[in-house]
């Protein structure tokens, strides 16, 4: 497998039967996280796990895994990272969908060909967020055309459109 691709990481237990919160970090969650799918584990001795069961419980994705039947074995699951190879992720049809892993790493400067930094993350909270990291520190920077009307992925680097005091030091 080339270098593994997150897709989740395991939180806390939840309840006494062995389900666990997942943080999830994949735009394709019913796909990834579907019954039946065996996942990989970093680190490796934790897994592969095989997903038995999956819920949305107040905005958070519940799952329980197989042989995990308890909140003691559920515990010892946490803060492993649940992974997949980029060779299992199929390219998007549509030129405007990008997937995390192609925009992480990309050079992100202004309109104007200032240097801003590199996108170190995406957040997805009801608004993708791309996570800009420079000289001036940390910068969340909406993932909008409006803001971002160029992803040059092959070229790697990112255009940006910012309204003023968006990268303002704070």
């Amino acid at each position: 497998m080339s270098e593994p691709l997150v897709v989740g990481r395991i939180g806390r237990a939840h309840g006494v039967r062995g389900e666990v919160a997942v943080d999830v970090r994949t735009d394709e969650p019913e796909s990834r996280f579907a019954a039946g799918t065996q996942i990989v584990t970093d680190p490796p001795a934790a897994g592969p796990l095989t997903i038995e069961r999956v819920r949305w419980h107040s905005g958070r994705l519940l799952v329980r895994f197989a042989g995990i039947g308890d909140r003691g074995a559920a515990e010892e699951l946490r803060g492993t990272w649940l992974v997949v190879d980029p060779g299992d992720i199929s390219p998007s049809a549509d030129p405007d969908d990008f997937h995390d892993q192609e925009l992480i790493g990309l050079a992100v400067v202004t309109a104007d060909g200032a240097d801003v930094g590199q996108v170190a993350d995406v957040l997805h909270h009801g608004q993708d967020l791309l996570v800009v990291r420079g000289d001036a520190g940390e910068k969340l920077v909406p993932f909008v055309a409006a803001l971002v009307p160029e992803v040059d992925v092959p070229g790697g680097r990112l255009v940006i459109d910012p309204p003023p005091g968006l990268l303002d030091p704070s």
